[in-house]
């Protein structure tokens, strides 16, 4: 392919260039001034523009055909170009006429995206108005080629089209000797002389010349595979090869990709800024989270620096409640009770235990309301404050308050319920209930083995009252009644000893009591706590959001990076 190297180099930078500003979109980069738009490889050069002149059959069109390996041009044997005929690249073939002599001809062909081609009538054509359309291609034509038949390079309406070229547009000139397969190849090398000496008469200086076969280069060029001894002998390798050296040399198109790369560099640097301050917005919002979350941890410090007050009036009420339980149980103990329960069953501690239970379970669920309330307070006027610098920072909102009051409504009634199931099984792990029970049965044995004594020897009295023994009956139940009184006097002692048993134990559990609940306060108050810090998940979900579109741009951008660098080391 002709300058193969220099359109590989512009279609790479165009493609940076697209991606470039599709980058910029997703990231929001602002590249007006720094970046042009629209179609980059028109930008960065557009088609390389070839003027073919030369006398009337002096196989312009088939030079061309040769050239780049197409019938795009017509040939015949009589003079077939009449017009200034603009060959260029369309989607569809069309023909425009764009004035009179100068027609446009759109064809659908991949060459023509990068090449564009003139072809000229005979310079000893009829009329000559097709030279006055021509001038104003000239200054944009890379290369003027002049086509010389080998049978007649010397025609004077050709020289004298050359003589009139303006003096910048000669250093673009080229001379093509073509139909060299119609000569003896020794006298080609004459005739190349000849050219260079005419062309020092003429213009004063003596451009490229190649000669050129175009009918074989047409030949090789169609063969499958590529007739590579036929196309050498055409004598096109070299000419291509000029060409080649001409576009990809070009201090214009060098320039272009140049400064097209050195837009690429800026408008990269631009959206590496952009993604930089949004990597900055994000650690901002992400340090924003985590003051935020500073905050939530200082408020459950601060309820948690009031636990001490708590326990220690928790502490108070198990005292008082202690002292209560001890007279109660005194009254449980009493005689008439201590006897009927020797015949029904005891279940004092239990009873005990559950009374305990029940008062000190209230007393920790009336703290843990008010301290509940206390705590739904906070976080919602802290919501309200937070809702507002958030939504100022990072235009986030955080969502319906309703949900919020409900949410910790909700974490208030399971903070009350935690507390109330601690108070509950601290006293079961005090094990009150267990030893009160072996004392109580302890008592109820001694109770019982004296009631049985009694009631044995009452019995025994009656029975020998019956059968009129004078002295046993009395006997008997003297006995009877000296046994009943030993077991008053001993229910009266275990009960003051139960009492003053249970009291003490009481009182020395208070302590661990206290300390029991202190941990299941502080859990119970860390979930009340996590459950609101769940609820500005909206900032969480955000942060999270932009760091996954960040990360395929920032990788995005490092591919293209990658890509401008490997297009600076081609240019």
């Amino acid at each position: 392919m002709l300058g193969e190297r220099y359109f590989a180099t512009r279609e790479r930078l165009s493609g940076l260039l697209a991606d470039i500003v599709a980058l910029a979109a997703e990231t929001g980069s602002d590249l007006t001034g720094v970046l042009a738009s629209g179609e980059w490889a028109q930008e960065l050069g557009p088609p390389f523009l070839f003027v073919v002149c030369g006398e009337v059959n002096a196989g312009k069109s088939t030079f061309l055909n040769g050239l780049f390996g197409y019938d795009l041009c017509p040939v015949e044997r009589l003079p077939e170009t009449k017009q200034l005929i603009h060959y260029c690249f369309g989607e569809t073939a069309r023909e425009v006429t764009a004035a009179k002599g100068l027609a446009e001809h759109a064809r659908p062909l991949a060459f023509l995206r990068d090449f564009n081609l003139v072809d000229t009538p005979g310079t000893n054509a009829p009329g000559n108005a097709w030279q006055a359309l021509l001038d104003p291609l000239l200054p944009t034509a890379e290369l003027i080629c002049v086509v010389f038949p080998v049978s007649n390079p010397w025609g004077s309406a050709t020289w004298n089209f050359v003589s009139r070229l303006p003096e910048e547009s000669l250093g673009r000139l080229v001379f093509i000797l073509q139909q060299i397969d119609q000569r003896d190849p020794a006298d080609i090398p004459v005739i190349l002389g000849h050219l260079r000496d005419l062309s020092l008469k003429r213009i004063g200086r003596v451009p490229p010349i190649f000669a050129v076969s175009a009918t074989l280069a047409c030949e090789a060029k169609r063969a499958t595979p590529l007739a590579l001894a036929t196309l050498a002998a055409s004598g096109y390798p070299a000419l291509e090869a000029f060409i080649s050296r001409s576009i990809c040399s070009s201090p214009a198109r060098q320039a272009g990709l140049k400064n097209g790369w050195a837009q690429a560099a800026a408008a990269l640097r631009s959206i590496d800024e952009q993604i930089e301050c949004h990597t900055r917005g994000i650690h901002s919002n992400g340090n924003l989270l985590a003051t935020i979350e500073r905050e939530i941890d200082g408020m459950r410090e601060h309820f948690l620096s009031r636990l001490p007050r708590h326990l220690s009036g928790v502490a108070e009420v198990f005292q008082s409640e202690s002292l209560g339980a001890a007279k109660l149980l005194g009254k449980r103990l009493g005689v008439a009770r201590s006897v009927f329960r020797l015949f029904v069953g005891d279940r004092t501690s239990q009873e005990m235990e559950a009374v305990i239970i029940a008062r000190l379970q209230a007393t920790v669920e009336a703290v843990a309301q008010t301290d509940g309330a206390e705590v739904a307070n906070a976080c919602r006027r802290h919501w309200d404050e937070v809702a507002t610098r958030v939504r100022e920072a990072l235009g986030v909102d955080l969502g319906d308050a309703v949900q919020l009051d409900d949410s910790l409504a909700d974490a208030r009634r399971r903070f009350v319920q935690r507390l109330g199931r601690a108070a509950s099984q601290g006293i079961g792990n005090l094990n009150v209930r267990h030893q009160l029970s072996k004392d109580l049965l302890r008592r109820n044995v001694a109770l019982k083995s004296f009631s049985f004594m009694t009631l044995l020897l009452l019995a025994c009295g009656a029975t020998c009252g019956a059968f009129a023994l004078p002295w046993a009956p009395a006997a008997l139940c003297s006995m009877s009644a000296a046994f009943c009184m030993a077991g008053l006097c001993i229910g009266w002692l275990t009960r003051k000893s139960l009492i003053a048993d249970f009291r003490a134990r009481l009182l020395d559990t208070c302590g661990s009591y206290a300390s029991t609940l202190r941990a299941d306060y502080e859990e119970a108050l860390r979930i009340i706590f996590q459950d609101y810090a769940d609820s500005l998940g909206a900032i969480r979900r955000h942060l999270a959001g932009e760091k996954r579109s960040l990360e395929p741009r920032q990788r995005r951008w490092n591919e293209v990076f990658l890509t401008l660098k490997a297009v600076e080391q081609d240019l």
